[in-house]
């Protein structure tokens, strides 16, 4: 993993978001995602360097997965490494618009 997914899964793991169960490096269809709720049926990545170039392919994936029915939220490296808990809030703040107002 990379630091910002250390950083992230510290804060998931354990069910400390609002009771929720991630997982990470989880296996779908043919991809691997960063981490997954299966009872919200969510997926988070982290976007870095590694998907400069590679746009194409990642909304290729990101259409696959949406086509199973799961919703994908994305946060940049950058953002996870600099503020790992306004991460997490938003993720708190969209779980919680759910639960409200599915």
């Amino acid at each position: 993993m990379t630091l910002s997914e250390i950083l992230l899964w510290q804060q998931l793991k354990k069910k400390q978001v609002l009771g929720y169960d991630f997982h990470r490096q989880k296996p779908i269809d043919e991809y691997v995602v960063d981490f997954y709720c299966p009872r919200l049926k969510l997926v988070l990545e982290i976007d870095g360097d590694s998907h400069d170039g590679k746009e194409d392919a990642d909304r290729i994936r990101q259409e696959k997965l949406e086509s199973l029915g799961l919703t994908i939220l994305r946060f940049w490296d950058s953002d996870v490494k600099s503020n790992v808990d306004g991460v997490v809030e938003q993720l708190r703040e969209w779980i919680e618009a759910r639960i409200t107002h599915p």
